[in-house]
């Protein structure tokens, strides 16, 4: 007689005389138990439904297995839970955690899952602004972008005196044929360069662009957008844009001497800045060398170009000495000294543009931003939104959710390994989806405080 025995049965050491062993035979469970924080933070805040409505469904409603709203969510619950490749989903859509966000437990046909598989995504991402025959679905670009600030004003209880906007570029490097890819010096390889626009931890554009343009290319296009929409809703806040040498261009800072918005940028240093600054460095310099430690000196000054610039500004150069040499650094700005004297302007304002870094970081590495793999530029712009929602709804979690916890500071990949990973028994019954998650989670009080903060938000 064969003998039975249980297929995926694994045994493991012995542990007090006890036998280890495992198998895959829990039944209906998760590892993702925590994503209902997800969803009750969406809700909060609108951010599924409304996203849905950018895109246009021209499918036969009667032949519809996968609602839009269905297959956007399930795309940016997804990349928040760390599922960057649509190959995931031809298992995820089995999940019972990720099919109760969905809002559909059950599919309608019987060969079907409750939720998309990746081909079903995969057509989702290569929607058209206008839907063919071969593409049903369509989508927007020009709704998403308003929707990223709208989101952003939205988590604001009253307008605030002053807002400021942070501009960077950054290189996102691709390994195929993609359109739009090209040798970008500077990084040393193949890329895209997006340009993304932070305030504090508010995303409020995320621009896929060709690398073969300067750094600032199209960013007055997007702040005049940005600044129009936000001044519709809060008509006397005032508005500061920061960014680096790349971006203290002509065009941009005309504009927004043009239309009231502040400026401070980075200035790109040559031999005449840092001969007007040569008195400081020199003081600098013998502070440095009595002391063994860097020494700074600031001066203050009007400034203007041979030929590039239309007007004189004011520039603050930072006289800095290290006993590895003199490294001299520039501003550029539309404040005034009664605003802010140089060395607040230089240390505590400019100085502070680097917190939008971590941002992108976490846009980029925990969010997975760069995955522009699809041969169009325009499906690899919808990929950006997409991972640029999965931030605005973590970033949502962490504000409103986590508030005063030890997470109200944690990145995107610590909360969702913290909070959203927790492993799950699922029962479905006629009246209920109970999940059962593990007793020994250790971050139970943090789980209970944001279920707690987020139903006052939905509320």
């Amino acid at each position: 007689m064969q003998t039975e025995c249980i297929p995926d049965l694994f045994g493991f050491e012995a542990v007090e005389r006890r036998r280890v062993e495992a198998s895959f035979d829990g039944g209906r469970m998760t590892s993702d138990a925590g994503a209902l924080l997800l969803g009750r933070t969406a809700r909060a805040i609108g951010l599924i439904e409304r996203f849905a409505r950018c895109f246009v469904d021209h499918r036969a409603p009667e032949l519809i297995e996968h609602e839009i709203t269905t297959l956007v969510g399930q795309r940016v619950y997804g990349i928040a839970l760390g599922y960057e490749d649509l190959i995931d989903h031809d298992q995820l859509r089995h999940d019972p955690v990720l099919a109760a966000l969905g809002g559909k437990l059950e599919a309608r046909r019987s060969r079907c899952a409750a939720l998309a598989g990746k081909s079903t995504l995969n057509r989702l991402e290569l929607s058209r602004s206008e839907p063919t025959r071969y593409h049903k679905i369509g989508h927007d670009g020009a709704a998403i972008e308003r929707l990223f600030v709208d989101l952003f004003v939205e988590a604001h209880t009253a307008a605030p005196d002053q807002i400021i906007l942070d501009l960077d570029a950054t290189d996102d490097p691709v390994h195929g044929e993609q359109e739009g890819r090209f040798f970008h010096g500077y990084y040393g390889g193949y890329c895209y360069l997006p340009l993304y626009i932070f305030c504090g931890r508010h995303l409020l554009a995320a621009k896929l662009r060709p690398a073969n343009i300067d750094a600032s290319a199209g960013s007055r296009e997007e702040v005049e957008r940005i600044v129009g929409q936000i001044r519709a809703r809060w008509p006397r806040v005032r508005i500061i844009l920061r960014a680096d040498s790349g971006f203290a261009r002509e065009a941009l800072m005309a504009w927004c001497e043009a239309h009231g918005v502040d400026y401070l940028f980075g200035l790109a240093r040559n031999m005449r800045l840092e001969a007007e600054i040569a008195d400081e460095l020199a003081e600098a310099a013998a502070d440095s060398q009595a002391t063994g430690q860097a020494a700074r000196r600031f001066k203050d000054f009007l400034w203007t170009t041979r030929d590039s610039w239309s007007r004189r500004r004011r520039v603050v150069g930072k006289a800095e000495h290290t006993p590895k040499g003199p490294n001299p650094r520039f501003v550029v700005t539309s404040l005034t000294a009664e605003d802010y004297d140089a060395r607040a302007l230089y240390e505590d304002v400019y100085c502070a543009r680097g917190e939008m870094e971590n941002r992108i970081k976490e846009q980029q590495l925990d969010l997975f931003a760069d995955r522009t793999s699809a041969a169009t530029m325009r499906a690899n712009q919808l990929r950006l939104w997409f991972a640029s929602m999965a931030y605005v709804l973590m970033a949502a979690l962490r504000r409103i959710g986590l508030a005063g916890g030890q997470f109200a500071d944690a990145t995107c990949g610590t909360i969702r390994l913290k909070l959203l990973k927790i492993g799950a028994l699922v029962r479905l019954s006629v009246r209920r989806l109970k999940v059962a998650m593990a007793s020994v989670f250790p971050y139970r009080q943090e789980y209970r405080s944001a279920y707690a903060l987020l139903g006052d938000a939905v509320r």
